[in-house]
């Protein structure tokens, strides 16, 4: 904070304060006769000029005493800290150290062991939880099963694989995806060619001889990320188009536009905000919701990382 704000808000701050104490202290005593009115009149009421009920005017004293005290023990006069030196930094990172000392051996027992025995814990699977509820279900739900455009976490369909430590890997260090824009190189009708062709993937009709034209054109540019079988590549995060789950959706309309557009998302990195032990344990309980879920997906659903 610059001097001049510094001063400006002390100034503010204590001219307030002083004005307060003047009207309150300036309107202890009644008016110079008894039973005198201050002149407002409203069908037939008339107010009376008397002072503050004395537990009202000291309340008020109370308050203003409590305030100078506290604008003397910690920060609200600008640049001042107050005597106390409290800060909101000070104060989350003492709460930080506290938990710590408390829980940290317990997240150090849970990060010695693997992901897939800590997934069969039910005491680790509620702190995973937990920790998916305050950092992850508001992208992801808090079922976990995803949005448009944000993955399902219980099925079995990932983009940069399910395993233990692919999973751990994504919370941990995050991911990056692009679908680039293709109607430059396309074009409207080609588009439509593609999107023909990789509805017949996931065995829904489409008309055949758009299907047949796109099929030409996939291989020509498709192919590269999403295999010649379409069922994708988990090292570059490129979806399967053969299950019928979709991120963006699964409708033509929806599957041109992808083509057409292009898609881009970000999972962030939480290996920084959480700490590895935290992301060891998040990872578990995520790697727990898929595992859980034994019968295939018959519908369509979002896509899963």
């Amino acid at each position: 904070m610059s001097f001049f704000w510094s001063v400006w808000i002390i100034s503010l701050t204590l001219t307030c304060t002083a004005i307060i104490c003047w009207l309150l202290f300036g309107n202890r005593k009644a008016g110079s006769a008894p039973d005198t009115t201050t002149g407002h009149n409203y069908d037939g009421i008339e107010e009376y000029d008397n002072p503050l009920p004395a537990w009202w005017f000291y309340l008020f004293v109370i308050t203003i005493v409590f305030a100078v005290g506290y604008l003397i023990a910690y920060p609200g006069l600008g640049a001042f800290q107050g005597v106390l030196h409290w800060s909101q930094e000070k104060q989350l990172a003492n709460e930080v150290a506290s938990a710590d000392a408390q829980y940290g051996p317990l997240f150090a027992k849970y990060a010695a062991l693997p992901i897939e025995e800590i997934s069969k814990d039910p005491k680790a699977l509620k702190m995973g939880q937990r920790l998916f509820a305050n950092n992850c279900a508001q992208c992801h739900g808090a079922d976990a099963r995803g949005s448009f455009g944000f993955p399902n976490l219980t099925d079995h369909d990932w983009l940069y694989g399910g395993g233990a430590e692919q999973i751990e890997t994504t919370i941990g260090h995050g991911r990056t995806g692009g679908m680039p824009p293709w109607e430059a190189a396309l074009g409207n009708d080609g588009i439509q060619q593609v999107v023909a062709f990789v509805t017949t993937l996931s065995g829904r009709p489409a008309d055949a001889t758009l299907a047949a034209a796109g099929q030409q054109k996939f291989a020509t540019y498709c192919v590269a990320c999403h295999g010649a079988d379409g069922k994708g590549n988990q090292q570059v995060g490129a979806p399967n188009l053969t299950d019928n789950i979709w991120l963006y959706g699964g409708s033509p309309a929806m599957l041109q536009q992808t083509v057409r557009n292009g898609r881009s998302g970000q999972m962030p990195a939480w290996i920084d905000r959480l700490g590895a032990e935290r992301v060891h344990l998040l990872a578990a309980y995520i790697y727990s919701l898929s595992q859980a879920q034994t019968q295939p997906q018959t519908q369509p659903q979002t896509q899963a990382p």
